[in-house]
């Protein structure tokens, strides 16, 4: 089956208070949010697998990566066959409903939720045709 883009899909902070309009709600960070109990967060599903690889953290938050190399060595990490499989299971669970990924980062300008928001959307798009 392909899965076809959610009905919307966009990206929260972890921290920002729960909405039920935020649909399926998707934690994507390999680390559980400091401050945050399991009740308070309201999830659907925790998918650390489509979180960066700690090794590519740790790069990036050194200054080893910039923005732009980070996102290219993210997008190729989440090609991989493992995320890959693991993001349109995603999918296909979110299918029709708005789909909504939560970090914990304060920048969600430059984090990888936003990477992997895009990310979803390319690859529910090549599905879909």
């Amino acid at each position: 089956m392909s899965p076809h883009p959610p009905a919307d899909l966009g990206i929260k902070r972890i921290y920002a208070a729960y909405a039920a309009a935020d649909g399926m709600r998707v934690l994507v960070d390999r680390l559980w949010p400091r401050g945050v109990t399991t009740a308070g967060a309201h999830l659907d599903r925790w998918m650390k697998s489509l979180a960066p690889s700690a090794d590519l953290r740790r790069r990036y938050h050194s200054g080893l990566l910039n923005a732009t190399a980070f996102a290219q060595a993210y997008r190729q990490e989440l090609a991989g066959e493992s995320a890959r499989n693991d993001a349109l299971e995603l999918l296909e669970q979110a299918e029709g409903r708005r789909l909504t990924l939560l970090y914990a980062s304060k920048d969600g300008e430059q984090g990888h939720a936003r990477i992997l928001c895009s990310y979803l959307l390319d690859l529910a798009s090549q599905r879909t045709h």
